[in-house]
């Protein structure tokens, strides 16, 4: 029992590597797609702008319970103005 749960822990170790590496691939690719030409609407750079903020949300500075509010809040307001989400 023990070495089957060590196989699948080998297995599942391999599969999250694999995939961390696709989307690694997928995330060069998005970035560069996203810096090879200048938004053409305030609707692209908000896309833009959303990428960005979701990285650094992400990072161990965002993690200030402030900065989290503020990522929250500025992701909120580019959803309502890109008529994401209905007008309060």
């Amino acid at each position: 029992m023990a070495a089957q749960k060590a196989t699948e822990i080998r297995r599942l170790l391999a599969e999250v590597a694999a995939d961390q590496v696709k989307l690694r691939l997928r995330e060069a690719e998005l970035e560069k797609f996203l810096s090879a030409a200048p938004a053409q609407t305030w609707l692209e750079a908000a896309e833009k702008a959303r990428y960005l903020i979701t990285l650094f949300a992400a990072t161990p500075s965002a993690r200030d319970p402030r900065r989290q509010k503020l990522v929250a809040s500025v992701l909120d307001d580019l959803d309502r103005l890109s008529g994401k989400l209905p007008k309060k």
